[in-house]
């Protein structure tokens, strides 16, 4: 594992921190301070954020939430605040694919904190929190890509073997490509009762899958000269494999409405065969007092595309400090307490992947006595491997908040693959050219 993050690391451009913090005792005293937040809100945050009250003791200070949302709704009010110069809060939560739009708002965390501290991190996660030079958040342990969850028992039903080897003529087995997915999610759904798969079917998060898809078919987003290129032929295979899957009904009827929390929650139901989803998720489907279909639980690397590649679309959460907050030390210290060690520990417990580099050697030797997180693990070690982050535009939330109504259009029928991918392409272009991008 430590030889995967090192491969990582050895490929990123590592800044050279130039005047950052001392070495200062930490988390610090801030007697009376009040620290405003905007937070991302969820299920899977939640044992995080109630470590804020050991902090609060600590230093003495308070924290005001103020939003706790999911990310797309976040963006909207953090957009809404910038539109009106209403930035009087401290700290937000971020990530990777939503930062580029605002770095003006944040402050250099590396001034701020000392730098062994931030050294303590995978270079890599820091690498892709710096933007223009500045480290605008400190990375959490929430390093998403996506693997393949499965019920188990699926492929250990002789009857159902016999039939889908008669259908398809190959055996069944958990999926190594995405058209066996879809193969099997068809063989497996019995609506209303019971689906093959599932996938998050508005903003960026269709938007995101497509673009995976769609590099595993072998096409591009974007291309060399930052126009978009994804309305290919690649593109229309990629698009008319969630098509397809809607059509067939291997996929509930409201899954075009569906965003993360919906998707967890319906594989824990147990009303789903094969869910593509992030490693946060790992511990709650295998918890039986969340979970229908604990114990039950395989993980697989995500399957490949036509063109032999994995999806693989990645990112990672953090948290940024303001340059308008009034006590940055004390805010700063705050978002050090949320991603240090303690903190990255708690969260790597439940599934998701740490960005400090002594909690990999943690999460290591959790698992060698679990079986279910060494299968975690493995997964997550070979799914990082084939990951690759959005295209590097400021665009990218805008481009995706145009397109995503046309992937909806197809997927519902309304139009064909290729109209939908010519209309949310003219839409991009426009949106590239209105910020001098093309």
């Amino acid at each position: 594992m430590r030889s995967l993050w090192t491969g990582v690391a050895a490929g990123a451009l590592i800044c050279a921190w130039v005047g950052g913090a001392a070495a200062a005792d930490l988390p610090g005293k801030f007697d009376g301070v009040t620290i405003d937040a905007k937070l991302i809100g969820g299920q899977q945050y939640e044992a995080l954020y109630a470590r804020i009250a050991e902090w609060e003791q600590a230093t003495g200070a308070k924290v005001n939430v103020l939003s706790k949302k999911n990310h797309f709704e976040l963006d909207k009010e953090i957009k809404s605040d910038i539109a009106t110069g209403n930035i009087t809060w401290c700290v937000g939560s971020n990530h990777s694919s939503f930062a580029p739009q605002y770095p003006g708002i944040y402050t250099d965390l590396a001034a701020l904190l000392p730098k062994e501290e931030i050294d303590a991190f995978v270079p890599a996660n820091i690498s892709a929190s710096t933007l223009d030079g500045k480290l605008v958040m400190l990375p959490r342990a929430q390093f998403d890509v996506s693997a393949l969850y499965y019920q188990k028992s699926l492929y250990q039903d002789d009857a159902k073997k016999a039939a889908f080897k008669e259908k398809y003529g190959y055996d069944l087995a958990v999926p190594e490509t995405w058209q066996q997915v879809s193969d099997q999610a068809i063989f497996f759904a019995s609506p209303p009762d019971f689906y093959g798969t599932q996938f998050a079917g508005k903003e960026e998060a269709i938007n995101g899958r497509f673009y995976e898809m769609l590099v595993a078919e072998g096409g591009e987003y974007l291309d060399a000269d930052g126009k978009p290129a994804f309305n290919s032929e690649a593109g229309v295979r990629a698009l008319d494999w969630f098509v397809n899957l809607y059509k067939a009904k291997a996929v509930p009827a409201g899954t075009t409405n569906y965003l993360w929390d919906d998707l967890g929650q319906g594989f824990a139901s147990g009303t789903i065969a094969l869910n593509l989803d992030w490693p946060g998720w790992a511990s709650f489907f295998n918890d039986p007092k969340s979970s229908k279909v604990a114990g039950n639980v395989g993980v697989e690397v995500q399957p490949k595309g036509s063109s032999g590649k994995r999806t693989g679309w990645s990112g990672h959460h953090g948290f940024s400090v303001t340059e308008n907050c009034a006590n940055k030390e004390a805010a700063a210290s705050l978002v050090w307490f949320l991603t240090n060690e303690d903190s990255q520990k708690l969260e790597s417990s439940a599934g998701p992947l740490p960005t400090r580099s002594a909690v990999w050697d943690w999460v290591i030797e959790q698992a060698l006595n679990d079986p279910y997180k060494k299968e975690v693990l493995i997964a997550f070690q070979q799914a990082a491997q084939h990951a690759f982050p959005v295209p590097q535009t400021p665009s990218w939330i805008e481009i995706s908040n145009a397109v995503y109504p046309e992937l909806q259009a197809a997927i519902l029928g309304d139009k064909t693959s290729k109209e939908a991918l010519d209309t949310a392409a003219e839409k991009a272009t426009e949106i590239l050219e209105d910020a001098g991008e093309l």
